[in-house]
């Protein structure tokens, strides 16, 4: 007869996690994401406002090159750094929207932003390094770099900084395991950006300390107040992420982007060869298509819709009390601080998200997941929603803090 005592201890040894993991939050997001969901199953009628995704999907003409790539058999393998005529056409975009000559060698083509900063920082971050970020900032990226034994180090970011890492922080917070930053541009969850001034201050600081510098830019296609200037404008060495989930609304066909200095292709070539081996090709033959002028024309549309959503919310929400102390310029986020609320829980953001949530239906997140500057004084706002679910949603909170 087995030792199915032993059989089971050895089993239980051998899916043991790897110490890393615990360096892993959970995205609690998600969490409110799941709550809502069934919640809607049970026919409660709930005004999402938390998921970062937009409400628009690839237009046509994006999905008809995809069904023409299956039809004509172009599903195979492509290279890892992406098919050349993708890199070739993100490069005349650079070109034609931010004048930049961006040579498509430097473009490699990825399964998505996760995917482009997951080989960056491979490639930069040795074990114990420690990367600087703002305080607020995207949960994950921090966890990109505790996936390769790195320290992301949080800095708190003020609404007088627009949010965003500054060169003083660097000044100060630089030693010597200090190896680079990661920031991004417009942010989540603030959809603030970098000022020029600002983020060249940054960059030269980075430079003058011989550090990297990843700028996660996928959310600079929604731009509002100006044109936006890439931080591949300011600075050739640096390292930009870029998406077409959001400007170009396809998020689940995961596809991004890197642009990288010339000398840091092979490298990452390397690593997408053996941990990817190349990003969806169907995905890939579809994006061509978003270069089009009749598609650009569709998505600059969505764009100022964007814009038209933030005009209305963010005065709204003032209104109701919440605090918003910087306009967001881009992404669809607004990150608002409950702490003057008329609520008794305007000091737990996790316990006011989820009353919000079960009492007037509309789901926002926490700000547990950004960061440790104040998170229970804020929430985040999506406006990746309907006009007129925005307009419901504000009716609903006005009633929920009339209470």
């Amino acid at each position: 007869m087995p030792d199915t005592q032993n059989t089971s201890a050895l089993a239980t040894r051998a899916l043991q996690v790897a110490s890393r993991v615990d360096a892993i939050e959970p995205f609690r997001v998600m969490e409110m994401v799941k709550q809502a969901a069934a919640m809607s199953r049970a026919g409660i009628d709930v005004v999402s406002m938390s998921v970062g995704e937009p409400d628009f999907t690839a237009p046509d003409m994006v999905a008809q090159a995809a069904m023409e790539a299956i039809r004509g058999g172009a599903t195979q393998y492509t290279e890892s750094l992406g098919l050349p005529a993708l890199r070739e056409a993100i490069s005349g975009h650079y070109a034609r929207f931010y004048g930049l000559d961006i040579d498509p060698r430097r473009i490699v083509v990825t399964a998505g932003a996760s995917a482009g900063l997951l080989l960056a920082c491979a490639a930069l971050v040795a074990e114990g390094d420690e990367v600087l970020m703002p305080d607020p900032c995207y949960p994950c990226n921090r966890h990109f770099v505790s996936a390769f034994g790195g320290k992301p180090t949080l800095l708190y970011a003020s609404a007088a900084e627009r949010y965003q890492l500054t060169a003083a922080h660097v000044a100060e917070h630089w030693h010597d395991r200090t190896r680079g930053v990661l920031v991004a541009s417009p942010s989540n969850p603030t959809g603030t950006s970098m000022t020029v001034p600002q983020a060249r201050e940054l960059l030269a600081a980075v430079r003058q300390r011989g550090g990297f510098a990843i700028v996660d830019e996928i959310y600079q296609g929604l731009s509002y107040d100006g044109k936006p200037v890439s931080a591949l404008a300011l600075d050739d060495n640096v390292i930009t992420v870029n998406s077409f989930s959001k400007y170009f609304s396809m998020t689940g066909w995961r596809l991004g982007w890197l642009v990288v200095p010339e000398a840091l292709v092979p490298a990452i070539e390397k690593l997408a060869q053996n941990l990817f081996i190349c990003a969806p090709t169907i995905a890939q033959h579809a994006a061509l298509a978003c270069f089009r002028d009749d598609a650009l024309e569709i998505f600059e549309a969505r764009r100022l819709e964007f814009q038209r959503r933030r005009d209305f919310l963010v005065p709204a929400l003032r209104e109701l009390g919440f605090s918003v102390p910087v306009m967001p310029d881009g992404a669809f986020y607004v990150y608002a601080d409950i702490s003057h609320l008329p609520h008794h829980l305007a000091g737990d953001s996790t316990a006011f998200g989820k009353a919000v949530l079960e009492d007037a239906h509309v789901a926002i997140v926490p700000g547990d997941d950004f960061g440790f500057a104040a998170p229970s004084r804020h929430v985040r706002f999506s406006y990746a929603t309907r006009y007129e679910r925005i307009e419901e949603a504000v009716q609903r909170l006005g009633g929920f803090l009339r209470k």
